[in-house]
């Protein structure tokens, strides 16, 4: 995971509403280059002092069609079930496959099929373990004036990001998934290799 040094040129949709199964959210996208983030936030979210946030990186297999391989789609539910409760921001981070892209993670996919992990896969396959980068995060959270957050997560890196941006965390709010057969080596590698937080 980095910070870009370099300042991208960003470019914002108008906000709009996003009623949904959970509640009632606003949402406004940002373009950075090829990719379209958002922010999905609650009508409530100016009057907290020090909101929830997540950096949710998107999961096209997980939040869309389900799978199991990941916690992914489970963690997105319940983001967005406690902020509408809470009031709150979700960024929908577009960096597939920890920003390798949707064609590269269905090959890290088949990798780990043969037995990788998913940081081996990665490096196999001729990536970084992390490629994220973080630079419309520190944009949204300026265009929100963001200055304390609760934040939901599980990984310590984001923790790292999030301090960098000169945003205090006044709380780290642990979002644990239950584990299933499919993904408890996926699990293991987040725990052992990446350091999440996961007891």
């Amino acid at each position: 995971m980095t910070l870009m040094k370099t300042t991208p040129i960003f470019e914002k949709s108008d906000i709009a509403n996003l009623p949904t199964k959970y509640g009632h959210f606003k949402v406004r996208a940002y373009k950075e280059g090829t990719q379209e983030h958002l922010a999905i936030f609650t009508d409530n979210f100016e009057k907290n002092e020090a909101p929830l946030v997540r950096i949710h990186s998107q999961c096209l297999t997980g939040d869309t069609f389900g799978s199991i391989k990941c916690d992914c789609n489970n963690q997105l539910n319940k983001a967005l079930e406690l902020i509408a409760k809470e009031g709150g921001l979700i960024i929908y981070h577009a960096q597939e496959g920890r920003n390798i892209g949707l064609l590269n993670k269905l090959n890290a996919y088949a990798l780990q099929d043969h037995g990788r992990n998913t940081i081996e896969a990665n490096i196999e396959l001729g990536f970084q373990a992390d490629q994220r980068t973080y630079d419309v995060v520190r944009e949204i959270f300026n265009d929100f004036g963001l200055t304390k957050i609760r934040l939901l997560t599980n990984n310590p890196a984001k923790v790292l990001v999030v301090e960098g941006l000169d945003v205090e965390i006044v709380e780290r709010i642990p979002v644990i998934i239950d584990s299933n057969p499919y993904n408890e080596g996926y699990l293991k590698t987040k725990k052992d290799h990446m350091g999440h937080f996961l007891d």
